[in-house]
């Protein structure tokens, strides 16, 4: 490569092993999996077994996996199934928020660092809630959340409906999309009804997802049609997407722990260099509960979006935020959920590490972050990055 790839939580390259995985159901294997003869039953096997590979990853069983054209059409089939007043934390993905604009909807707050407090779900419920949906991570800010305590919470409240004769649902749907392959995804574990995965997120195809959902979850149809994924979502299945899919939530899921202490260990690397060469940047996120592979550092008075500029030029690669909104001129609602002051704001740089990234190109990486930095702020007549809003993180 001629680049310094650090926006993996945008997009990932496709694994070689799972692109190998996908070759022969572009080729050989292109039959559609709903005929009847020999050679498509055989397409049919392989994509009901990409669906067992994918429930067996994330702790599940085949028949609660839909297969989904990626996390947002995954989100949409989860909010759609349900008819009442829904509960997110206001920091959630645009998917999660547009998906629940569509309902009586209440926002919860984040602290400073990102992480909502269970306590604050539990005041947000009503006796009309029928949802709550959380993301295991924050896409811009790193930030896990703590969605064991927010399932207990969820249990406790379906529990008091029941002792008090009231039959109403209430589901816990939380979105893997930032969490797959760095930290635990595992729904027992995590406990909830439904959950959200990408696969793009994770070294396998675009456009792939899934939704698992409890057997007790009433899913309703957003695709209908000749009757695919049990009704939910109908169209020919993407069989070569969906191994590659399974392929890559596996090698994913195998190798999480130890990749998670490397991307921590460049992760961390990278930080204190760039903290050394400005006391002044702030650190978002959780400094224990964060994604290993996110560093999201905010410089004073910097335009953030000159210097993704100016490091392409030099062959760095990163992002400022969701990559869905960087088009947008509008300023990021997580930064402004967790009380980041404009001049701040607007200085801020998402670097994300990730399979791309060694500590050679991450040490490399820094340097010409520094230069970058420094140089704009010679350009707007600073010595060096200062601001009232302190350093260090958040």
């Amino acid at each position: 490569m001629d680049f310094i790839y650090l926006d993996h939580a945008a997009a990932t390259p496709l694994d070689a092993r799972v692109r190998k995985a996908m070759e022969p159901y572009g080729s050989d294997l292109f039959f559609n999996p709903s005929s009847p003869y020999a050679p498509a039953v055989r397409v049919r096997q392989a994509y009901e077994q990409a669906r067992a590979d994918l429930a067996h990853a994330i702790g599940g069983k085949p028949a609660e996996v839909i297969i989904t054209a990626g996390a947002t059409e995954s989100i949409n089939l989860a909010f759609g199934s349900i008819e009442g007043h829904a509960v997110i934390p206001v920091i959630e993905h645009a998917s999660v928020r547009e998906s629940a604009a569509k309902h009586p909807c209440t926002l919860v707050g984040v602290d400073a660092r990102g992480r909502v407090n269970p306590d604050d779900i539990a005041k947000a419920i009503r006796p009309d809630t029928r949802l709550v949906s959380v993301g295991v991570a924050n896409n811009e800010i790193g930030t896990v959340q703590p969605v064991r305590a927010i399932a207990a919470v969820v249990r406790a409240e379906r529990l008091r409906r029941l002792q008090s004769g009231n039959t109403a649902p209430l589901f816990l749907h939380c979105d893997a999309s930032q969490g797959a392959g760095q930290i635990d995804i595992n729904t027992s574990s995590l406990g909830v009804d439904m959950l959200t995965c990408n696969a793009g997120k994770i070294y396998g195809p675009k456009q792939m997802g899934l939704l698992w959902a409890a057997p007790d979850v009433p899913l309703r149809p957003t695709v209908v049609g000749g009757g695919q994924e049990r009704g939910l979502r109908s169209g020919t299945e993407n069989v070569a997407g969906a191994v590659g899919f399974a392929r890559a939530l596996s090698l994913a899921v195998e190798g999480r722990k130890e990749e998670a202490i490397r991307l921590a260990n460049l992760r961390d690397g990278l930080q204190n260099t760039l903290l050394r060469a400005f006391p002044d940047a702030v650190v978002s996120g959780h400094k224990k509960h964060r994604l290993p592979g996110h560093l999201h550092i905010s410089f004073p008075h910097i335009d953030a979006e000159r210097i993704v500029f100016k490091l392409e030029d030099v062959g760095v690669l990163v992002g400022t935020g969701a990559a869905c909104a960087a088009n947008k001129s509008a300023r990021s609602h997580v930064l402004e959920a967790i009380g980041m002051p404009p001049e701040l704001a607007d200085g801020s740089l998402r670097l994300t590490l990730g399979r791309l990234s060694t500590e050679e190109n991450t040490a490399r990486a820094a340097e010409l972050i520094i230069a970058a930095i420094r140089s704009e702020y010679d350009r707007i007549g600073m010595t060096r990055s200062s601001s009232d809003a302190g350093g260090g993180a958040r």
